[in-house]
């Protein structure tokens, strides 16, 4: 199965800023030590420090050296406790909606933003997950994997801190929910996929030429493609 989506590193760092939220930690509370970690996680390492890093970028935690040292809980920014607030959000259809709501709202500014401030080496990997993406088209797990990937990796271009945060975190919300077609698309889901990497094809160029204009028209076509059932499938009973 294809699979790109986080690194273990990413992982981690979601997985640690969730273990806050649900033990509940005040700012200033340890959270492991880095052999704690790998004890923990049976990760490397590398892996750890680059969690470690990433949480100290978004304002997460504070990395601490020496013998008593380790990371703790930092004091958090406004985007920080947004962050926490969602996701603490509990994974009920309704506030999957919500999610979901709020991520389609937020698609424009993210993806003209994109298309604003990408670079080359950015281009590069858009072009390389949406090439995976028609490669794993007849697939609809491989290809959602490849959507989330996709679409979390154009998130990561903008320099708006507090949109790229919300949007990333909602998408934590369902991107790891089960998918199932929906009833319009269910009798031709490889050609529906089929369309949809064409939808992606074409918003990765708009983004790559830079072009505002046209990447707000391939958000609209994404938008008329794809719907909630669609992206996710309902919890299973």
């Amino acid at each position: 199965m294809f699979s790109v989506p986080q690194t273990r590193a990413q992982s981690l760092a979601t997985e640690i800023e969730r273990w806050i939220v649900e033990r509940e930690l005040a700012p200033g509370s340890r959270i492991a030590t880095m052999d704690e970690l790998r004890e923990q996680t049976g990760l490397g390492r590398a892996t750890i420090s680059e969690a470690a890093r990433l949480l100290a970028e978004r304002g997460a935690v504070d990395v601490r050296l020496g013998r008593s040292g380790g990371l703790f809980v930092a004091q958090p920014a406004a985007v920080v406790r947004l962050r926490h607030t969602l996701l603490s959000v509990s994974q009920d259809p309704a506030r999957i909606t919500d999610a979901l709501a709020v991520r389609d709202a937020l698609e424009e500014l993210i993806d003209v933003d994109a298309a604003l401030h990408r670079t080359r080496r950015d281009v590069r990997e858009l072009e390389a997950i949406v090439a995976t993406m028609r490669t794993h088209a007849a697939s609809r797990a491989d290809f959602l994997q490849a959507n989330w990937a996709l679409h979390r990796r154009i998130a990561e271009i903008t320099p708006n801190e507090i949109a790229r945060s919300v949007y990333l975190s909602t998408m934590a919300q369902v991107e790891g929910l089960p998918s199932r077609p929906d009833a319009d698309t269910a009798d031709e889901d490889e050609a529906y996929l089929a369309r949809r990497v064409d939808v992606h094809v074409e918003l990765v160029a708009a983004i790559a030429a830079g072009d505002p204009e046209r990447t707000s028209r391939a958000v609209v076509a994404h938008r008329a493609l794809t719907s909630p059932n669609a992206e996710v499938g309902a919890p299973q009973d």
